[in-house]
């Protein structure tokens, strides 16, 4: 992974949250009879395709990362879980995404810091930049409630994207920690 260029690993990281965007979170249980039943999460991958780069690749790969993956979903794909294009900066879900580049540096900064990979700090890590995320879309709603952006109340807009799916977003950055670290010993990252 050391031989990679950083336009490699940049652009590897767009596409894993490109990638993850797409995967829905759900919790799976086995059946009597062998098949698979499974609860719909209010959550998919992206941020933790974001949080995981950052973790893997360090920040500056992490943030070049999303800032690639905003301007693809800005100006070429409808990427977001919501869709794309440049209009997507007036939905009330775009203050979240503008949180991953804070967030990515942070996640990939203070793993850089850390001497030996263990799962309690890369989940405060990526705890930390979750909270980021929340923090920063928090603010970007309250700021299009005042100016008159939105119709829906600013209660249900930060319950609807911040209180309801962080708590799924929470145990996928405990995941994703773990499977950072075991791709790092995979790897042989440093």
């Amino acid at each position: 992974m050391q031989k990679f260029t950083s336009g490699v690993k940049a652009i590897t990281g767009a596409m894993l949250i490109i990638i993850c965007a797409k995967i829905p979170s759900s919790i799976i249980f086995p059946q009597k009879d062998l098949s698979l039943s499974s609860i719909p999460l209010h959550s998919n991958w992206q941020i933790q395709g974001l949080l995981l780069t950052s973790l893997l690749c360090g920040p500056k790969i992490g943030t070049i990362s999303a800032i690639s993956y905003l301007i693809i979903g800005l100006f070429f794909l409808p990427v977001f879980h919501g869709g794309g294009s440049v209009g997507y900066i007036l939905t009330h879900e775009f203050g979240y995404l503008l949180g991953f580049i804070p967030a990515a540096w942070t996640c990939g900064f203070l793993a850089k810091r850390t001497l030996k990979a263990n799962l309690i700090n890369y989940s405060f890590y990526t705890t930390i930049s979750l909270s980021i995320i929340h923090i920063i879309g928090i603010i970007y709603l309250i700021l299009g409630k005042i100016f008159g952006n939105w119709l829906d109340s600013l209660s249900d807009l930060i319950l609807i994207n911040s209180f309801i799916p962080f708590p799924t977003q929470l145990l996928l950055c405990i995941s994703i920690s773990l499977l950072s670290i075991l791709l790092k010993r995979i790897l042989i990252l440093k």
